[in-house]
């Protein structure tokens, strides 16, 4: 799905006793730690385990580590790398959340809603190939969502000898759709699964759901106002361009993997209207400029704040790099025809492949998403997907059929890719919580004879509970 939205806009150690790269998480077990034996200590007769820093917080203890994977899970004696994961530790007595966001980890110290909600522990993974979490040299054939499900299978075989109570997993947009494949391909892990804004491209050649959505999100007079600054800054294409390669000049940007400034303005200028959507909300519209009156510069200037002019610039490109690889190869990216643009537009949604370097093979694999998406409706047990009502990435949603057993999707009115939990309507607020709470093995007495009463279990804070939603503009989720 397209950062960029084209994007943007707009989500074990297998070194062991036979080598660096070769055991299986099975043969990796630690002996039995003595009664009274520091957490870290712990956490770090895990072979493979490696501290980076450990930072306080009150309540707490918050590990940042590396964790020695197998660069091929299928091969794991042909080379491994270190994967950044971080651990929110509470109590060994609590239930314990896998939470991703599909891209890089926060090093910060960080509670997912569902983690507030069952106040538990909290164990957070740097998706592979995003750096420095990247083998050296780079195999791209093997950044593929089985690999990525096989490194949280592994982490989790490990601390689940410590952490022995409930888990859950959980992530929002890329980090939803984590979650999910994590599910389908090992589904007696979890204990439950809390998807957020987690979009579902089951075929990627069709992509009419997505114009359905733009042609009714918020007001007629928001889309009108936010069409025409599109179109319009097409049609000033040249003056907007000069000052476009001001900055360019002026930053040192360089655009050899988009292919040159005009191809990276039109990518930037065509994900104008679904960052909008994606990140704002209809009472934001009224910052948006008049297109008929505007200057260049208020045409520039909203343009960049909402899409950003940085972002198709090989420096920006660069650090998404498996994201655009892995929306050529198995996650498929939306496109819509926007016909307001027509005779403007010279390029269309251009594909993955045209910010991925060029060196680096991709083939489009059809049948993953959709093996993922009959899974769902078919086997999703215990599975949660909450989404906004004015997200364009919840236009291809997951769906539960015949077979799912005690799993839901809930929308939450008005609410963009920053949905959750907390923003459904109230009987699915608490609908929603009370489930939570019982697939992690915490409910109260009161919430299981009346799941209206359920409430997070964790005190707010909000610090540990900002929400880091990604805004970086461009089309992916």
């Amino acid at each position: 799905m397209r950062k960029a939205l084209r994007w943007l806009l707009s989500l074990v150690v297998l070194i062991g006793t036979v080598s660096a790269a070769g055991a299986t998480a099975g043969a990796a077990t630690a002996a039995e730690p003595a009664a009274g034996t520091d957490i870290k200590d712990r956490i770090l007769a895990i072979p493979g385990m490696s501290l980076i820093e450990e930072k306080p917080y009150p309540g707490y203890r918050f590990f940042v580590l590396n964790y020695t994977q197998p660069v091929d899970h299928r091969h794991p004696k042909n080379g491994s790398f270190k994967q950044r994961i971080t651990l929110l530790h509470k109590d060994t007595n609590r239930p314990t959340v896998f939470f991703t966001s599909g891209y890089n980890v926060n090093t910060n110290p960080r509670r997912s809603e569902p983690t507030t909600i069952i106040d538990g522990n909290q164990v957070s993974m740097e998706y592979r190939f995003f750096t420095p979490s990247r083998p050296d040299p780079a195999n791209w054939s093997k950044l593929d969502i089985w690999q990525a499900a096989s490194d949280q299978h592994r982490i989790f075989t490990d601390l689940k000898k410590i952490y022995a109570k409930k888990w859950l997993s959980t992530g929002g947009s890329k980090g939803g759709m984590t979650a999910t494949y994590y599910e389908r391909h090992y589904p007696r892990d979890m204990d439950g699964v809390v998807a957020y804004v987690a979009p579902n491209d089951v075929v990627n050649k069709e992509d009419s759901a997505y114009d359905r959505f733009f042609e009714k999100v918020g007001t007629k007079e928001c889309r009108d106002k936010l069409n025409a600054v599109q179109r319009e800054a097409l049609v000033r294409r040249a003056p907007l361009e000069a000052k476009y390669q001001a900055w360019a000049t002026a930053e040192g940007a360089t655009f050899t993997t988009v292919g040159n400034l005009d191809r990276a303005f039109e990518a930037v200028v065509l994900d104008y209207v679904w960052a909008f959507w994606q990140y704002s909300l209809v009472a934001d519209c009224e910052a948006i400029p008049v297109a008929a009156t505007a200057t260049d510069q208020e045409i520039y200037d909203s343009i960049d704040a909402i899409s950003g002019f940085s972002f198709y610039t090989d420096q920006g490109l660069a650090q998404y790099t498996p994201y655009y690889y892995q929306a050529g190869t198995e996650l498929g990216s939306p496109d819509i025809k926007q016909p307001h643009l027509k005779g403007l537009s010279r390029y269309g949604y251009q594909p993955p492949r045209n910010f991925v370097p060029r060196d680096i093979p991709m083939r489009f694999k059809p049948w993953v998403m959709d093996d993922v998406d009959s899974w769902v409706r078919q086997h999703a047990k215990q599975m949660l997907f909450v989404y906004g009502e004015n997200d364009p990435w919840g236009a291809e949603p997951f769906r539960l059929g015949k077979g799912a057993r005690d799993s839901y999707v809930f929308t939450a009115p008005g609410a963009n890719h920053g949905a959750n939990v907390a923003g459904l309507v109230a009987d699915q607020k608490a609908k929603a919580t009370a489930e939570i709470l019982q697939w992690a093995g915490v409910a109260p007495a009161a919430v299981q004879e009346n799941p209206a009463k359920a409430k997070p279990l964790a005190k707010s804070d909000a610090k540990l509970d900002k929400y880091d939603i990604e805004r970086e503009p461009t089309l992916r989720p």
